[in-house]
Protein backbone atom coordinates (compact mmCIF):
# COMPACT_ATOMS: atom_id res chain seq x y z
CA UNK A 1 0.00 0.00 0.00
CA UNK A 2 2.98 2.23 0.94
CA UNK A 3 4.27 1.72 -2.55
CA UNK A 4 1.27 2.66 -4.49
CA UNK A 5 1.26 5.99 -2.52
CA UNK A 6 4.78 6.85 -3.46
CA UNK A 7 3.99 5.51 -6.95
CA UNK A 8 1.12 7.82 -7.48
CA UNK A 9 3.12 10.96 -6.06
CA UNK A 10 5.79 10.33 -8.27
CA UNK A 11 3.84 10.42 -10.68
CA UNK A 12 1.73 13.69 -9.76
CA UNK A 13 5.10 15.21 -9.09
CA UNK A 14 6.87 14.33 -12.69
CA UNK A 15 2.95 15.83 -13.94
CA UNK A 16 3.46 18.83 -12.22
CA UNK A 17 6.71 19.91 -12.84
CA UNK A 18 5.62 19.36 -17.35
CA UNK A 19 2.83 21.44 -17.44
CA UNK A 20 3.33 24.99 -18.51
CA UNK A 21 2.98 27.61 -15.76
CA UNK A 22 1.11 31.11 -16.29
CA UNK A 23 0.68 31.40 -20.21
CA UNK A 24 2.42 30.24 -23.14
CA UNK A 25 4.38 33.60 -23.57
CA UNK A 26 6.78 35.23 -21.46
CA UNK A 27 7.32 39.31 -20.66
CA UNK A 28 9.54 41.04 -23.38
CA UNK A 29 12.73 41.98 -22.02
CA UNK A 30 13.39 45.65 -20.56
CA UNK A 31 16.44 47.34 -22.56
CA UNK A 32 16.22 51.12 -21.09
CA UNK A 33 16.04 51.26 -16.97
CA UNK A 34 13.90 53.86 -15.19
CA UNK A 35 15.91 56.52 -13.10
CA UNK A 36 12.94 56.61 -10.54
CA UNK A 37 14.13 54.91 -7.16
CA UNK A 38 11.02 53.27 -6.89
CA UNK A 39 8.82 53.51 -9.83
CA UNK A 40 5.16 52.80 -9.37
CA UNK A 41 3.73 49.90 -10.90
CA UNK A 42 0.07 49.45 -12.19
CA UNK A 43 0.16 45.84 -11.85
CA UNK A 44 1.70 43.01 -9.37
CA UNK A 45 0.81 40.09 -10.82
CA UNK A 46 -1.07 38.72 -13.94
CA UNK A 47 -4.34 38.39 -11.85
CA UNK A 48 -4.56 42.06 -11.53
CA UNK A 49 -4.91 42.41 -15.25
CA UNK A 50 -7.14 42.29 -17.79
CA UNK A 51 -7.81 38.84 -19.79
CA UNK A 52 -4.96 37.98 -21.99
CA UNK A 53 -2.57 40.60 -20.77
CA UNK A 54 0.49 40.00 -18.80
CA UNK A 55 1.83 42.27 -16.03
CA UNK A 56 5.08 42.70 -16.95
CA UNK A 57 8.30 44.63 -16.16
CA UNK A 58 7.96 47.87 -18.09
CA UNK A 59 10.75 50.48 -18.63
CA UNK A 60 9.28 52.04 -15.86
CA UNK A 61 7.01 49.71 -13.07
CA UNK A 62 5.32 46.89 -13.61
CA UNK A 63 2.43 47.01 -16.31
CA UNK A 64 -0.12 44.86 -17.89
CA UNK A 65 0.93 44.62 -21.74
CA UNK A 66 -1.01 42.79 -24.85
CA UNK A 67 0.85 39.64 -26.00
CA UNK A 68 3.67 41.14 -28.55
CA UNK A 69 2.82 40.14 -32.45
CA UNK A 70 4.92 37.48 -33.52
CA UNK A 71 5.73 39.67 -36.62
CA UNK A 72 7.63 42.66 -36.06
CA UNK A 73 5.65 45.57 -38.38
Amino acid sequence: MKSVVAFLLVGMLILCTELPAGSAWSCPPVRITCALHNPPNRCLTDWGCPRYKKCCQSFCGKRCISRPSPFPI
